[in-house]
């Protein structure tokens, strides 16, 4: 697939700090995938977006839609959905997708965004009187009022309970097959994982890593995690094949050698009661190429 949009050489400094907020950053988003834009707080992951979305303007480097410097068709063929918008009051969710669609010299069908985006019922009710998971459907069928090719979807799911996350899963999933392109930040490295086919780690105003989910996961992990409780953990006097590190009240055990890890374990004195193994994951590689926790 060819790219849709490309970033060449980034660079933005603010007034007074120390370093640059991004270094010469360069990446491409393929059409009709979901990219997604992963980093601690920061690192020049909000920065990165906002050039990208046109709303900031870098102090060097270009930005291509289809090949020509974003410009007023950028902006045209693009949808924002940010973590939270402030909306006018005293309209309903159908009057403010009459307003937004007004400012488009194209929209999608009323109809279709209902269908798309679940709104059924929420059509003609108060925006602040709607449930979290309800409020982001809206905020989505806003975004996709002129039928973009391109839709920003930042961190959409910050504050959701895990069934409205899912749901809206199910609603990014939906945009994708329609040929859409989806750029995602998110602090929940399940919900990259589940979405999207590239991610690109930042840190520092620079990309670390960047790959398909399991492309990664594979090229710097051999093993498994083997967790148990830090009380249950007693170090074994001749070591343990792998690394360990604690988080809170867990001891993880990182180790492509479970079953030498677990005899070893065992014979420390460690109980084995409450232990578990699972796979690698995009956290774990978000922590081993940062060094920091998500949120900070």
């Amino acid at each position: 697939m060819s790219a849709v949009l490309e970033a060449r050489g980034l660079i933005k400094r603010y007034p007074k700090a120390t370093a640059d907020a991004v270094c010469g950053l360069s990446l491409s988003v393929r059409e009709g995938s979901c990219f997604g834009l992963l980093g601690p707080n920061g690192a020049g992951k909000t920065t990165t977006v906002e050039m990208l979305e046109g709303i900031l303007k870098p102090d060097a480097g270009e930005i291509l839609y289809r090949g020509a410097p974003i410009g007023p068709l950028f902006r045209e063929r693009t949808g924002i959905q940010f973590q939270d918008t402030a909306l006018q009051d005293h309209l309903t969710v159908r009057e403010l997708l009459n307003l937004f669609g007004a400012l488009y010299p194209a929209r999608l069908p009323e109809a279709e965004l209902t269908k798309l985006c679940d709104l059924g019922e929420l059509l003609d009710r108060d925006p602040d009187k709607l449930s979290g998971g309800q409020r982001q459907r809206a905020l989505l069928a806003l975004a996709l009022v002129n039928d973009p090719d391109v839709v920003f979807l930042d961190e959409p799911t910050t504050g959701l309970d895990p069934q409205a996350r899912r749901n809206f899963w199910d609603l990014a999933r939906q945009i994708k097959a329609r040929g859409k392109t989806i750029l995602l930040t998110t602090h929940y490295m399940e919900e990259a994982y589940a979405l999207c086919d590239e991610v690109a780690i930042v840190d520092r105003g620079r990309i670390i890593a960047q790959g398909a989910p399991d492309t990664l996961l594979k090229k710097h992990f051999d093993g498994v995690v083997i967790e148990l409780p830090k009380a249950d953990f007693k170090a074994p006097a001749g070591g343990v094949p792998g690394e360990i590190l604690e988080r809170g009240e867990i001891t993880e055990l990182m180790t492509g050698e479970v079953e030498k890890a677990l005899e070893a374990l065992k014979k420390g004195g460690s109980s084995l009661a409450h232990l578990r193994v699972r796979p690698r994951t995009l956290e774990d590689l978000f922590l081993a190429l940062t060094g920091r926790e998500l949120r900070e």
